[in-house]
């Protein structure tokens, strides 16, 4: 098995990095109007959801500081379906590893699955809010705008989705989905999104959106009453900054680590084209990519193994990580089951290879094209084979750092990762 050398190359994307997150979240927040609703004194409920975004511990240290300040009394409750394994401690300990603790964030945690009913849309949907939030004088919500693992639209991930599945908990996120199975997810967050923001509970909300970099590059206070249309302008406004691979096709796919801190599916399906229902190269804008090899999972996912069935094969090590329990609560609460089969797998990353590129249609191993990244999030430093240079230095974001050189296994079979910095 001796591949083409491998070329280490950085990816510049634009950059649109704030250099002042506290100063923007309060600048944003000042003229929203958002204090103007309450009275001093008033209980505000802070939801925070669940995934990796950038800055997140400060961003939300900031709004229950300026909510202090406005003279209320704010909490913070997870705004999470299932994740956590679906478990008010999980969920706590969820916001934890993001560094969102009572004790740094100045202020209660209150994480719970009860749930308060809020009537039925007009397709019947039972609408849920989370019964500590609904008792708060009013709630808003912190969460990053992006786009969805599971489909395309022109609302997807965000504050809208977050007043749905968010705010429903493991009650409602069970129910959408199984509506979202016929009618689709973005009419199911759009119509119970509706339902919730007719509550009157709703204070607003502060968008996060990030660059290809994953930087935090803008905070938006939105509105109730422009929420909906802000959800959309945002979301094409992040797309276009989308972080992409730098080539049009791929035959083998080598990623260092899956996870919930990356994505929602694990791995972002738009990256690695590929559909948490199983299809493979869905995406018309993703590169064609035909087998995926995943090396780990990160321990930032709480053993949520979520995606594992997306690669084509893997290394055990991975599975030696999954934790069943909240792996299969997520998947199957989100009508998913096709993420989390078990691949093939092998104890060294050296057998993974071996076994899997005969499988791409290729009689050479020189000939097989291959991409290595860290994981689906970051696409900055990564490594291909330099059968793709041509394609690489036509790409003007595209940096090749030295020269190629061939792949190298440890002594258990393992690779020599040239991604850690």
């Amino acid at each position: 098995m001796e591949f083409a050398p491998f070329l280490l190359v950085r990816q510049h994307f634009p950059s649109y990095r704030l250099n002042d997150i506290p100063a923007a979240v309060r600048e944003q927040l000042n003229t929203a109007g958002f204090a103007r609703q309450l009275k001093p004194g008033a209980s505000v409920a802070i939801g925070v959801g669940s995934r990796g975004i950038a800055n997140i511990a400060a961003i939300v240290g900031t709004v229950v500081g300026w909510w202090k300040e406005q003279g209320m009394k704010p909490f913070l409750f997870p705004a999470m379906g299932s994740h956590g394994a679906a478990t008010p401690a999980g969920q706590t300990a969820v916001l934890a590893k993001y560094g969102i603790t009572e004790d740094s964030m100045g202020c209660p945690i209150k994480s719970a699955l009860a749930v308060v009913d809020l009537g039925k849309t007009d397709e019947g949907i039972t609408v849920f809010m989370d019964k500590a939030a609904h008792s708060a004088s009013g709630v808003m919500l912190v969460g990053r705008v992006k786009w969805h693992t599971d489909f395309a639209g022109k609302i997807e991930s965000g504050l809208f989705k977050m007043m749905a599945i968010g705010l429903g908990k493991f009650a409602g996120a069970k129910q959408y989905h199984a509506f979202a199975y016929r009618m689709g997810l973005e009419a199911v967050i759009r119509s119970v999104g509706r339902k919730v923001l007719g509550s009157g509970k709703i204070l607003g909300g502060l968008a996060i959106l990030e660059d290809g970099n994953h930087d935090t590059a803008c905070v938006r206070a939105v509105r109730v009453e422009e929420m909906e249309q802000k959800e959309e302008e945002n979301l094409a406004l992040v797309k276009s900054w989308m972080a992409r691979l730098p080539v049009q096709a791929l035959d083998i796919l080598i990623l260092n680590e899956i996870g919930k801190v990356y994505s929602g599916a694990g791995m972002d399906t738009k990256v690695v084209n590929r559909s948490v229902n199983g299809e493979y190269n869905p995406w018309p804008d993703a590169p064609r990519i035909e087998r995926i090899f995943v090396r780990d999972l990160s321990p930032l996912s709480y053993g949520n193994a979520v995606g594992i069935g997306m690669a084509d094969v893997i290394n055990t090590r991975l599975l030696r990580k999954m934790k069943k329990k909240p792996t299969y609560v997520n998947s199957i609460t989100a009508s998913t089951p096709a993420a989390i089969r078990i691949p093939v797998n092998f104890a060294e990353d050296r057998k993974c290879l071996e076994a899997f590129w005969p499988t791409v249609g290729k009689m050479e191993p020189k000939s097989v094209t291959i991409g290595w990244i860290r994981n689906s999030q970051d696409l900055t430093l990564m490594a291909f084979t330099e059968n793709l240079r041509p394609e690489l230095e036509a790409n003007p974001q595209v940096e090749i750092l030295g020269a190629a050189r061939g792949l190298e296994f440890d002594a258990a079979g393992n690779l020599v990762d040239w991604l850690a910095e």
